[in-house]
């Protein structure tokens, strides 16, 4: 059976404090070969540099999630940019906006936003977008930013197929992940069903976003099953193939040889 690969996780959050070391041994013997772990704030890169050299199969993400950006200085941004050029960093993420919140206000995010896609085309890695109400000022930054140039996924994907154009329009992937089993993401099913097979990568988002029928649970990387048969259903192949078409894809996003 052909492996899995977590393209996005938080194993550093503190939901895992009590069993992490246990949880992240057990999932090569579960067929999950990769996973990237995804810096949010400041304090979490700092742990996700930690876990990609303690565990071999851990790769990371480096970046400020938008919801974090007021934390930002120029001081803290160059060591971002020193810790995104390590060589198991593979993107720089999670980044974006975030207008679900009040806080921090939309022109501080959208600065960041700016700042962290520049980063990434300075270093020649991907980026990895976080967008949660907010598809027009994504499109907009991302559009005036040259991201097509740059490249990445927009991770959990939440907006409908016509958005999802856009972005394929780009060359972006789409990260997809257990919103995608529940009963109430029809949205999300029909742009699933528009989005060709080869733009799409497997992800959890753990701890968040448990599919059924662990809905409302502690999410991990072992719950990806469920996601690919509810793909398989969707795009009416076998789940082997979206194993198969996810490895490849997430090799391709992250842009490794094997």
């Amino acid at each position: 059976m052909i492996a899995i690969f977590d393209t996005h996780a938080h194993y550093d959050d503190d939901a895992y404090n009590d069993d992490r070391e246990q949880l992240l041994a057990a999932l090569p013997g579960q067929g999950i070969a990769r996973v990237v772990d995804v810096g949010a704030s400041l304090a979490s890169c700092r742990k996700v540099l930690e876990m990609m050299e303690q565990y071999d199969y851990i790769y990371g993400a480096i970046g400020v999630h938008p919801s974090e950006t007021a934390e930002l200085t120029e001081e803290s941004y160059s060591w971002l940019k020193e810790q995104c050029q390590k060589e198991k960093c593979l993107a720089v993420g999670e980044i974006g906006l975030d207008y679900y919140w009040p806080e921090p206000d939309h022109e501080t995010q959208k600065k960041w936003f700016l700042r962290q896609l520049e980063l990434a085309r300075e270093i020649k890695k991907p980026v990895i977008i976080h967008s949660r109400d907010a598809a027009k000022d994504t499109v907009d930054l991302m559009t005036e930013a040259h991201a097509e140039e740059i490249g990445g996924v927009i991770h959990c994907y939440s907006y409908t197929k016509e958005t999802a154009k856009i972005f394929l329009d780009m060359g972006f992937y789409f990260g997809i992940g257990g919103v995608l089993t529940f009963k109430n993401a029809k949205k999300l099913k029909e742009a699933v069903e528009y989005i060709p097979m080869d733009r799409i990568v497997l992800e959890t988002d753990c701890p968040y976003l448990a599919p059924e029928p662990n809905r409302g649970k502690r999410n991990s990387s072992l719950n990806i099953p469920y996601v690919i048969a509810a793909m398989a259903q969707i795009k009416g192949i076998t789940e082997e193939e979206v194993r198969k078409a996810a490895w490849d894809n997430s090799l391709k996003l992250y842009r490794m040889d094997k």
